[in-house]
């Protein structure tokens, strides 16, 4: 499930764990020795020289659109820490320089994905509002990066994943025919990131990202990391409290992935199905108490008659706009995400739903069409998630096997399960090399408190990700925004942003856990309206 960052896991199905070893020719399935003495021995070399060399900081490059006083540079790292004289990359860094005194080094920051790039971070402390970026600004200077492939840092392409620059159906009860389409559609993109990456595929994994974090921290000239990760980006936090828990001083997990190696990451997408149905309920309940202004009925049952309908025709009428930006099921389905991520999102996708159901489709159409000029960068992301995802595990390579999984969760949860499957796919076809998990786990006293950011209806990284974290990472704080559901806690919550501030700011935690209430339920009506 793809939209501004990962998934996390949550549900009542029970699932056998992804443990299936390929077959017939299929890549091997390696082993990832948690503490491998040549990418241990790789990782300090490495880190030694990005100390040395340090960080050459200037105006950035404007395909960053990034204004001063943000800077830019670059950070090396081998592609291949267990041979780090070998090949080398760059990653492309920003930072804004702390604004007050009493500095406390760089924070580091990553948005998730895997495939996000965190280097508009710095601009998150605007000088208009800011919230609690601004604030801690004062003490941080606040550093963005492009993960390895992303952006501007040795980009991966395998070419277009998915239908996005045209409207594509997506049919609630695919047919075998269109399975059949499907299944070509991913194996010839896995083929296709096969051949443009060519060696480096192997060594897209989280653990070579924390790998390339440490490295980053060396080069900021910190002894010690200060880190905030949301979604994918809390459980490359968490990898790298595993491997590294000697180097952490403050590490914040926000919206946080189970880490359960068995989960880690076939059984997670299945499972994160059924929260998002969860969410989309929530939703559709919302709608219909507004029945009064989105005139789309008085029960979820009747709102989601009318949005089917409105799928029906998009798949059965030629609907778009100017330039060809044509609209099918699957890119309604994309947009309509975004009710899960953020009830920000809520009146804005009610409106143009309610809308599109009385005559005038553009708003819908205008939210949901392809954007051309970002289908790079989207490709790039697209490249880079299933890099990651597909090399972190392994996936079954039987269609067999995902067929009658999806099927019986969809039975369930049927807003988003084939989507996600359709988005997963290519890892069945994967020809790159598959490890195992990390074990994420310190021992008692062996890391400094972390502070772990959660709501409890958040579908895309379920509560259930955090509890498991919380126990993992012995001696960690755990807050929790009740009732809530929007993806990514902190800047938004008064009550979290305190926590989140006392915490790195002074290094102060709630004790074992937090309660915060939620913040305030959206408004029936669209800003502006």
């Amino acid at each position: 499930m793809r939209s501004a960052a990962l998934h996390g896991t949550l549900g009542a199905l029970v699932l056998t764990a992804a443990t299936v070893v390929p077959s017939g020719g299929a890549p091997e399935v390696v082993p990832l020795p948690l503490r491998d003495a040549r990418e241990t021995a790789g990782t300090a070399a490495a880190a030694s020289a990005a100390a040395a060399t340090g960080i050459d900081w200037t105006k950035c490059p404007a395909a960053e659109q990034l204004p001063a006083p943000v800077e830019c540079g670059k950070v090396t790292v081998p592609v291949d820490y267990a041979h780090p004289g070998g090949e080398k990359i760059r990653l492309t860094v920003s930072r804004k320089r702390a604004t007050g005194t009493g500095r406390q080094g760089a924070l580091l920051y990553n948005p998730g994905g895997p495939g996000g790039s965190g280097m508009s971070f710095p601009m998150y402390a605007s000088p208009v509002g800011g919230g609690v970026w601004k604030k801690l600004n004062r003490a941080y200077d606040l550093v963005g990066y492009a993960p390895r492939g992303v952006g501007r840092s040795a980009p991966l392409k395998c070419g277009e994943a998915g239908a996005r620059g045209r409207a594509a159906r997506s049919p609630r009860e695919p047919s075998a025919a269109f399975k059949r389409a499907m299944r070509r559609k991913a194996a010839t993109y896995a083929t296709a990131c096969a051949k443009r990456a060519g060696g480096r595929l192997d060594h897209f994994t989280t653990p070579a990202n924390a790998r390339d974090l440490d490295v980053l921290r060396a080069a900021l000239g910190n002894r010690k990391l200060n880190f905030v990760g949301t979604s994918y980006g809390s459980y490359l936090g968490s990898v790298y409290a595993t491997l590294f828990p000697g180097r952490v001083r403050r590490l914040v997990l926000d919206s946080v992935v189970d880490p359960r190696p068995g989960r880690i990451w076939y059984r997670s997408d299945l499972e994160q199905n059924l929260a998002f149905e969860r969410r989309w309920r929530d939703w559709k309940a919302w709608v219909a108490r507004h029945h009064s202004v989105y005139r789309l009925g008085r029960t979820a049952r009747a709102v989601q008659r009318n949005f089917d309908k409105v799928r029906s025709t998009l798949d059965t009428r030629h609907v778009g706009g100017s330039a060809g930006r044509n609209v099918g099921s699957r890119q309604l389905l994309a947009d309509f995400l975004g009710v899960g991520y953020d009830e920000g999102t809520w009146a804005g996708h009610a409106a143009a739903l309610s809308e599109f159901r009385h005559g005038d489709p553009q708003p819908l159409v205008g939210s949901a069409a392809p954007d051309r000029y970002g289908a790079a960068e989207r490709a790039n992301s697209d490249a880079v998630y299933n890099a990651v995802k597909c090399s972190d595990a392994p996936w079954p390579r039987d269609f067999a096997r995902w067929d009658r999984d999806n099927t019986a969760v969809a039975r369930k949860a049927p807003f988003q399960t084939w989507e996600n499957a359709w988005t997963n796919l290519p890892c069945a076809y994967w020809h790159g090399r598959q490890t195992r998990p990390v074990d994420v786990r310190t021992r008692p006293g062996e890391l400094p408190p972390v502070l772990l950011l959660a709501a409890t209806r958040d579908p895309a990284t379920p509560y259930e990700g955090a509890l498991r974290t919380w126990q993992r990472l012995p001696g960690s704080s755990l807050v929790t925004e009740r009732g809530a559901g929007t993806h990514g806690v902190a800047d938004g919550n008064t009550c979290v942003d305190r926590h989140l501030t006392a915490y790195l700011l002074h290094g102060r935690t709630p004790g074992r856990a937090a309660d915060c209430a939620a913040r305030p339920a959206p408004e029936p009506l669209p800003d502006g309206s």
